[in-house]
This record gives structure tokens, C-alpha cells and sequence, in this order.
């Protein structure tokens, strides 16, 4: 017995301080490092419509299942991103495609038992959440509805084109801050490069063309548009030409108040100039 407690005794000391030894070391072992988000909440992904409509807040669906008179209701997304509707009541809707919306609600239909193999159908009544800006000088600016992904020639029609009084660029501002300015002609001769999709949030601004003025011996004194690289012997032949009593040797420019020395025809227009064509001696 005495043996026994002697060989007994020096183990459970031994065990005991393998125990706090590893006590010790779990209490001094430094935590693991937190996992990083994935993504931000705060930065969400740019919306698009080319794999279709994305639904948003204030659209109105119509929802359909094939065969069931009862279940064809029509409903609005409301501000929490869902839509109400028979059996299902609250299903998420916003931010899907038409076509996840109808998978989505088909899959609930079929889990709850509702229906065996139900065949949905998804249609937008209402295009109220996806919008582009269109401003300046076009024919019916304000806002647009995009039920799909519309090339901006494609906007541009849409809103009438762009006023004569409007200029030969257009502003293209995206909804994440990026800027692109593209020629009207370009847009409308280019390839796709040249006429790019536009996206829910991005706005269009065409400004008002810039004029230069023309007086004294032309033929059509006035305010023009001042069209591409144009020159001023291109804006003496816009005012009509020189008159008889006309001399290209008497042009005066004048720009911001003050008059430009040294004329050369050849040289570019600026907006706001304002030219004046004065009599020949004899």
C-alpha cells in the first residue's frame, strides 16, 4: 500500500503541473485576429441592367402563377425592398433581376407546398426606381426611366435629341463620380466605344453651344453657334460674306472687352467674340 501511494503521489504532482503549465500558456496566447469584412456595406456594387431589369423601391410587379386565378396580384416594392403577396406575404424583391424574383417566388411556392410545380411569371407594370438624368439643351430633359441597358444615342432619342442651340458634346456622368465626354457625331457615326451603356443613377448634360457675333459690312449680321474648329474667315462666310463696302483688311475682334491686335483669319473662333467688319476706303 505504501508503494502504491508512493508511486501515485510523484503522478498526480507531475499531471498537476502539466495542467498549469498549459493553463498558462492558453491564458498568455494572444487572440486571433478578427476576420476582415468582405466588402463594405457602405460601398455597395454599381447597379446595371445588363442581365435585366433590377428591381428597386416603388417599381410595380405583376405576379402571376399559370392557371391560378387566385394568385395574380399586382404589387408595389415597398420601402424595406419587398413586395406582399398571397400565401407568401412578405418576399424580398428589391435588387433582384425580374427573372430571380420569379425563381425566387417559385421556389417558395413549391418548398411551402402550396403548388406542385408552379409556372411563374414576373412583369413590370410600373418603371419607377431605375433612372438616368437627362439635362441641358435636348428637347424633353427630366428624368428617364431604364427598363433595360440603353446605349446613350439610344437616351438621346428618347429625350428628342439634342436643340440646335445645344452644344457638339455631351456629358456623361456616372453614378459612381466618373466622367466621359463624348462628340454628338462620334455618338452618332461611332462604334460601340463611342456610344457607351448607360446605368441606373448616371446623368446626361448637353450645355448650351457656344455663339460668337458678327456685325458691320456681312450679309446676316447676328449671334452664331460656333460649330467645331471653326475659323474666323469660317464665320465670315457664316454671317453671309462681306458686303460690297466690305474690307477683310478692317476686322476688329473683340474679346472679354478688350480688342485682339493682331488678327488672322485662320485662326479659331472663341466663344463670346465678337467681330466687327468695317468699310473699305474706296
Amino acid at each position: 500500500m505504501m508503494a502504491f501511494t508512493r508511486f501515485v503521489r510523484p503522478a498526480m504532482v507531475a499531471l498537476a503541473m502539466v495542467m498549469a503549465t498549459g493553463a498558462v500558456a492558453q491564458k498568455a496566447a494572444p487572440p486571433a485576429p478578427a476576420a476582415a469584412p468582405a466588402t463594405k456595406p457602405d460601398q455597395p456594387a454599381t447597379l446595371t441592367l445588363n442581365d435585366g431589369y433590377v428591381l428597386g423601391i416603388g417599381d410595380i410587379v405583376e405576379v402571376a402563377v399559370l392557371g391560378r386565378e387566385e394568385f395574380h396580384p399586382r404589387v408595389q416594392v415597398q420601402t424595406d425592398g419587398t413586395i406582399q403577396l398571397p400565401l407568401l406575404h412578405s418576399v424580398k424583391a428589391a435588387d433582384l433581376t425580374v427573372l430571380q424574383l420569379r425563381d425566387s417566388v417559385r421556389d417558395l411556392l413549391k418548398t411551402g407546398g402550396y403548388y406542385t410545380d408552379p409556372v411563374v411569371s414576373v412583369v413590370v407594370a410600373t418603371f419607377a426606381s431605375r433612372y438616368v438624368t437627362v439635362l441641358g439643351e435636348v428637347a424633353q430633359p427630366g428624368l428617364l426611366p431604364v427598363d433595360r441597358a440603353y446605349r446613350i444615342s439610344e437616351i438621346l432619342a428618347r429625350v428628342g435629341g439634342a436643340r440646335a442651340t445645344g452644344d457638339d458634346e455631351v456629358q456623361l456622368r456616372r453614378a459612381n463620380g466618373d466622367e466621359m465626354k463624348l462628340q454628338v457625331s462620334d455618338i452618332a457615326s461611332g462604334g460601340p466605344d463611342k456610344d457607351p451603356f448607360v446605368n441606373p443613377g448616371d446623368k446626361i448634360f448637353i450645355a448650351a453651344a457656344q455663339v460668337f457675333y458678327i456685325y458691320g459690312q456681312v450679309s446676316s449680321p447676328g449671334s452664331f453657334r460656333i460649330e467645331r474648329g471653326m475659323t474666323y474667315r469660317m464665320a465670315l462666310a457664316r454671317g453671309g460674306g462681306l458686303t460690297a463696302r466690305g474690307s477683310e483688311k478692317r476686322i476688329k475682334v473683340f474679346r472679354g472687352g478688350q480688342q485682339i491686335k493682331k488678327i488672322d483669319l485662320s485662326g479659331k473662333v472663341q466663344g463670346g467674340d465678337t467681330i466687327v467688319i468695317g468699310e473699305r476706303f474706296f
